[in-house]
């Protein structure tokens, strides 16, 4: 096992995560009400895959320490990696020390951040995964989906113990893509799961190039998967490889709330609402995440 630290640069609150993730659908998350968030989760190498167990130390006037202890399940995936992976999942790969300064000069973000203290995006584990449940969910209930991914990672993924629990990670994409038969997904899904398992192992998803590359451009060529659409695209760029500044514009319940948060009336125009997205940056996921969160807890979808 290993450990490793974060010093979250910025207001981050592990608690505020793990609340988020018990609403979270694809998540599935019901854990011990201990304190511990329990991952379980293919590497970003798609071979190995990676038990963690993280906790926060109690701070006054500062975010705590973030503290992981981790296994990797394989020898191909070294322990930066791991780490720099899971800072990922939590946002702490990013410095978040101006997000405050958003609020300051917009009252329904600072308003966003008092309802959900310290709460930053808690990613999909990685591109694949995210590009893997947009294919499962595609037209069917996100409860259906997330039984079906459940079930996937039951079934095929690897068992690992984590902090008296055990966990069942997704499948890697050379397990997802031997599959012939998934039930309750269809022969269409099948294959276009077979074909995102094949562009995991190509590194066509790795969350470091897509992060790295313009954001138009990495949004286009994800949308030549299979499956993948727009909306899908924008989930696994902004959810799963966890780019911080990205405003949906293929999210209509993002594009609801910003219009009853604004006061903008029904079916403002993208470009009005990309204008007020502009003053979130760099940020502009981040407040997004907050927006749904609100929609989510006061049953708004």
């Amino acid at each position: 096992m290993t450990t490793a630290s974060f010093a979250p640069q910025g207001p981050f609150s592990l608690a505020s995560s793990i609340r988020f993730l018990e609403g979270f659908t694809p998540a599935s998350y019901d854990h011990a009400a201990d304190g511990l968030l329990r991952l379980a989760f293919p590497a970003d190498d798609h071979h190995s895959v990676i038990g963690c167990a993280l906790r926060q130390k109690e701070a006054v006037g500062e975010p705590g320490v973030v503290s992981a202890e981790f296994t990797v399940h394989a020898d191909s995936a070294a322990g930066k990696a791991a780490r720099n992976q899971i800072a990922r999942i939590l946002s702490l790969d990013i410095d978040g020390t101006g997000f405050p300064a958003v609020g300051e000069r917009d009252p329904v973000v600072a308003s966003l951040w008092a309802e959900f203290p310290g709460l930053r995006p808690v990613c999909f584990h990685s591109p694949y995964e995210a590009a893997a449940w947009a294919v499962i969910g595609h037209r069917i209930r996100k409860t259906q989906a997330a039984a079906i991914k459940g079930r996937l990672a039951r079934d095929h993924g690897r068992p690992v113990d984590v902090a008296g629990r055990r966990l069942h990670a997704f499948p890697t994409p050379a397990v997802l893509r031997a599959l012939a038969r998934i039930p309750g997904l269809t022969d269409v899904k099948i294959e276009r799961l077979h074909a995102i398992a094949e562009a995991a192992l190509d590194g066509d998803l790795d969350a470091s190039a897509l992060r790295a590359r313009d954001a138009d451009q990495a949004l286009k060529d994800l949308q030549s998967l299979p499956g993948i659409g727009p909306f899908s695209a924008e989930l696994i760029l902004i959810r799963g490889a966890g780019h911080p500044d990205l405003f949906p514009t293929a999210e209509p319940r993002v594009h609801r709330a910003v219009a009853t948060e604004y006061g903008l009336g029904e079916a403002p125009g993208l470009s009005r609402l990309a204008a007020i997205a502009d003053a979130w940056r760099p940020y502009r996921s981040w407040v997004a995440l907050l927006l749904r969160a609100r929609m989510a807890a006061t049953g708004g979808g």
